[in-house]
């Protein structure tokens, strides 16, 4: 069968009707003519080609872009993490000045944190305590002295400048500073212009919608004999959400509430004024959402019907992954599962106001285990490993029809890696959304790899490797000769350039209508600097481009990647980012009003 685009061209060439219709047209004793009918628009073989037929060109193909990722607590600051502060605005910088047009992040959530010797977590964005909320931890502090939310003596002295995150430690100093922040805002005046923004920002429907159930689920597991509880072990009045119980918590929680609001506030100034700065670049902020949400969250406890959950409101089922040739357990993540009828029954409102929320904060959105939503693995909530999981029917095509209303053609990028069914291409492919290719995953097999350069298609996203792979630099070094010697002559990537160059080329050349690096590899780093590695529940996520300062030592690095986004067609043709020259250029051309003059100065090969 022809792809759509094909099929769709072909069936304004062919008939696919019978022979038009005849119809009488009086004359003066001529015989009748035949005319078609007005339903047949398509010329049938033999008659004259419709009007307009010489100006019908196939569409253009999508905008060639190129981009980094690097998460935000890996940018350089003096507090140690990175924040939204003047270092983030030179990555900006950076950026623009390599002519790239993504900056892809991870989950902005505030991310999953451990109770020494009550809950194990670590630091993951990806099992993060609320989805709709931020990650307070990358507030900017300096910022916050610029608001007068704080002043200059109140600030811990710079530490850990350099080096990888240390959680515990950020949270331990920098989160009273951000709390005293939130305190001071909520006592402002409500005319003072911040005070203002936040009490109208605060009753937004859409902000209103999970803020009240977060800040008061924050302010119950913050209680110190709560402390470290799931929710589903509180007392029951509260696990059950009985009314009074809930009324009489937010009563003698306003003080908590209000500074949580006010937290969650400051993040989403700093963040959204930090996205308008990208933007003004020409530079596309893409998003994370992982599929599932964590258990222990204000997600579930404010939303148990929309979730598989036991008469203890405990999760039945929960998510994860079959075994695999890298697992002979499979995963086995945890998240509860998602009651799909009860979604669909209310015309998928909770993700109607995810979805939302998330591009508010991003211009586009991948969606990690895309494949859950043609068919997922559902787990028993008791087994200790994956392996007695089953294949369950996901909401499909019609999920992404009913939240179609509320956030329009959501710009969605499907995380489609991993085992694939054809279930999978088919809904990615019907809902127009772009799949995903890995260079690091093409080299195991044979020319088939959907993965190889080849192979490609253009409705993807090409990456060198993704959060949760090893550098390109250190994948590389662990190869042995016959894969190197392969890759050398498919695509000479070789010592002499280095596997990280050698794969970005890759990327920057390959089909894929977007192609994007981690940081690491624009740096050409080894494994040291690895963000994640998947199975292994410590030492993840704490990797930092460097100290304050750095971007402006990666001029060089800068260069290169304009150099090959030019190559290769990667620059923006219009906007922030397009050549001046281009411009200027077509300006005064489009000033002659002469088609033939400006086709003469070659106006058409300069697009």
């Amino acid at each position: 069968a022809f792809p759509p685009t094909m099929a769709s061209l072909l069936a304004s060439c062919v008939p696919t009707a019978p022979a038009p219709l005849r119809a009488s047209i009086p004359g003066k004793g001529r015989a009748s003519r035949p005319v078609r009918a007005a339903a047949m628009a398509a010329p049938q073989v033999g008659e004259p080609v419709e009007e307009g037929y010489t100006a019908m060109f196939p569409a253009e193909r999508a905008p060639r872009r190129a981009g980094v990722i690097m998460h935000p607590t890996s940018l350089p600051g003096l507090y140690g993490i990175g924040d939204m502060g003047a270092e983030a605005y030179a990555f900006v910088d950076w950026l623009f000045d390599a002519k790239m047009q993504i900056w892809q992040v991870l989950p902005l959530v505030p991310p999953g944190r451990p109770i020494p010797g009550v809950r194990e977590d670590y630091w993951s964005p990806y099992s993060g305590q609320n989805a709709q909320a931020g990650n307070t931890l990358i507030i900017s502090l300096s910022e916050l002295v610029k608001a007068g939310l704080l002043k200059n003596k109140e600030l811990p002295h710079p530490y850990n400048t350099r080096g990888d995150v240390d959680f515990a430690k950020v949270a331990k100093i920098n989160e009273p500073c951000v709390a005293k922040a939130a305190q001071n805002l909520v006592a402002r005046a409500d005319e003072d212009p911040l005070k203002a923004a936040f009490v109208a920002w605060r009753v937004r429907p859409e902000i209103l919608s999970w803020l009240d159930e977060a800040a008061l689920f924050d302010a119950i597991s913050n209680e110190p004999e709560l402390l470290g509880r799931d929710w589903w072990d509180w007392p029951e009045e509260l696990r059950r959400r009985e009314p009074a119980a809930l009324a009489s918590k937010r009563a003698t929680s306003t003080a908590a509430m209000d500074q949580f609001a006010a937290t969650q506030f400051l993040f989403d100034h700093q963040w959204l004024a930090l996205k308008a700065y990208a933007n003004a670049k020409g530079i596309a902020l893409v998003g994370d959402m992982p599929i599932y949400v964590g258990g222990q969250s204000a997600d579930v406890w404010a939303n148990q019907n929309l979730f598989l959950l036991d008469g203890e409101c405990k999760p039945s089922a929960v998510a994860g992954v079959p075994p695999d040739a890298f697992s002979e357990d499979g995963q086995l993540w945890g998240n509860p599962l998602y009651d799909w009828p009860a979604h669909e029954g209310e015309g998928y409102r909770w993700w109607a106001g995810r979805l939302g929320r998330a591009l508010e904060l991003h211009d586009e959105v991948r969606i990690d285990h895309f494949r859950a939503f043609a068919a997922y693995w559902a787990v028993p909530a008791t087994a200790k490993t994956a392996k007695s999981g089953t294949w369950m029917v996901g909401p499909g095509l019609g999920f992404f029809k009913g939240i179609e209303k509320a956030v329009g053609g959501a710009p969605i990028v499907a995380e489609d890696l991993g085992v694939i069914t054809k279930d999978v291409v088919e809904l990615r492919e019907a809902i127009g959304a772009p799949g995903m290719v890995v260079l690091q995953f093409a080299w195991g097999g044979g020319g088939r790899s959907p993965h190889l350069s080849h192979n490609h298609y253009e409705n993807s996203f090409c990456y060198p490797g993704t959060h949760d792979n090893e550098t390109s630099q250190g994948w590389y070094d662990a190869q042995d000769d016959a894969t190197k010697l392969r890759m050398a002559t498919y695509a000479n990537i070789t010592d002499a350039e280095g596997a990280a160059w050698g794969f970005i080329r890759l990327g920057m050349a390959s089909v894929s209508k977007a192609t994007v690096f981690t940081m690491q590899d624009v740096l050409s780093l080894g494994n040291e600097a690895r963000m994640n590695t998947p199975g292994v529940a410590d030492g993840n996520w704490a990797w930092r481009v460097g100290a304050p300062g750095v971007f402006a030592t990666a001029g060089a690095e800068a260069k290169k990647l304009a150099k090959l986004a030019a190559a290769f067609d990667r620059v923006a043709e219009t906007g922030p980012q397009a050549p001046p020259t281009l411009e200027l250029e077509t300006e005064t051309e489009l000033g002659k009003g002469n088609e033939e003059e400006t086709a003469a100065a070659g106006g058409e090969s300069s697009k």
